[in-house]
């Protein structure tokens, strides 16, 4: 105040002194009289209009949902498990690979087991040659008895020689094809089409019949295992949403769920829920964990942009700009705010439909800040 006053009073004094003719003004003066003039022309300035970008709040369909840490299972998942004991001789197979029905995966040490299937068949020679021995006997003995040269009792004993022969050879043949069936299983195939999972074992590793080798995966069949508290027993219905969203809050799969437990899981005391995750097999894997988020109810109501949102002291604020006095101003208005869903807020109370919420450049205003907006 002392300053302006002074600067008021100096340039009465100039104006007065050039009227009258007591100075003779140099150049300098004439600049500092235009000075005086440009001041009292601009006057005090006002507040700066701060631009922003608004949304206008709609009414919309808001969920009441629940999300969940879930997991992806394939119904078609196959756990490779040797059927025979021996050691890895060759792995056929890395982990990521594509294969299809019938594809050799691994081979196991099959020696002692072809060894045992050629002594068998050495066997077999010899109960055949027997059986060629028996049943010439047989054959002698029964045109003798025919001709009444051996006995009844001769004829039955070549008779019985010559069955139980015939039942040796079949028996080897069993034996021998049982054998060889087992000979196929130290060749590891493939039992559908599919890609192969972990190899956990090595060439060289001994392995029984209880040691898993691998995993196929089909891309197909895949299902949302979601595990539900129990106190949402009577929440969760067939058919409800299910929404698996990414660390973006992206939604990677719509789906509804096809199965609900009928009991409740002992140990986490939650309901398990299952869920077709068919449609974004190119997206997840089988085992993935997800987050899923599960739609219990929808009803109308209307909600704010996540980014629109700011707190203060545990109150939600959001900036809503209107018109006041003809012109457009920035209002703080205190928000209760549901679940949040997606990138926005379910509102509870503080806006209306048509509100325009300030969305960008709401970190520089203040109540009652004049605004003006931008596209």
């Amino acid at each position: 105040m002392i300053h302006r006053s002074f600067r008021v009073r100096s340039c009465a004094l100039r104006r007065g002194a050039l009227k009258f003719g007591w100075l003779i003004i140099p150049v300098a003066g004439l600049v500092m009289l235009a000075d005086c003039s440009r001041g009292s022309a601009e006057g005090p300035q006002g507040p700066p209009v701060m631009p922003v970008k608004v949304q206008a709040v709609q009414t919309q369909s808001i969920g009441d949902a629940s999300e969940y840490v879930a997991t992806i299972k394939s119904r078609n998942s196959a756990t490779i498990m040797s059927d025979v004991e021996g050691w890895i001789v060759d792995i056929r197979v890395h982990s990521g690979q594509l294969v299809k029905k019938g594809d050799t995966l691994m081979e196991i040490d099959p020696r002692r087991q072809r060894a045992m299937v050629s002594n068998f068949d050495s066997q077999k020679a010899s109960k055949e040659a027997a059986l060629q021995w028996a049943k010439a006997q047989f054959e002698r003995t029964k045109a003798l008895s025919a001709a009444g040269v051996v006995s009844k009792q001769d004829f039955e004993q070549a008779q019985s020689n010559y069955d139980a022969a015939v039942a040796d050879v079949k028996s080897m043949d069993a034996q021998i094809t049982q054998q060889q069936v087992q000979l196929r299983y130290y060749n590891v195939f493939a039992p559908t089409d599919g890609i192969v999972g972990d190899v956990p074992v090595h060439v060289g590793d001994r392995v029984t019949n209880t040691t898993m080798l691998t995993t196929i995966d089909e891309r197909s069949g895949l299902e949302v295992y979601v595990s539900i508290p129990s106190e949402h027993a009577r929440d969760i219905k067939m058919g409800a949403p299910v929404e698996v969203i990414d660390k973006n809050d992206n939604v990677l799969l719509k789906t509804a769920v096809d199965f609900i437990s009928p009991q409740v899981e002992t140990g986490t005391q939650s309901i398990l829920v299952k869920a077709p995750a068919n449609q974004a097999a190119d997206a997840l894997r089988s085992m993935q964990l997800v987050r899923a988020r599960v739609l219990w109810s929808t009803h109308a109501g209307i909600a704010v942009p996540v980014i629109a949102v700011s707190r203060v002291s545990g109150q939600f604020f959001a900036f809503v700009a209107e018109q006041d006095n003809g012109k457009l101003v920035a209002h703080q208005r205190p928000l209760q705010l549901g679940e949040i869903t997606g990138n926005d807020y379910a509102v509870l109370s503080g806006l209306k439909a048509g509100d325009q919420v300030v969305v960008s450049g709401g970190q520089n205003l203040a109540d009652g800040m004049a605004v003006k907006i931008e596209q």
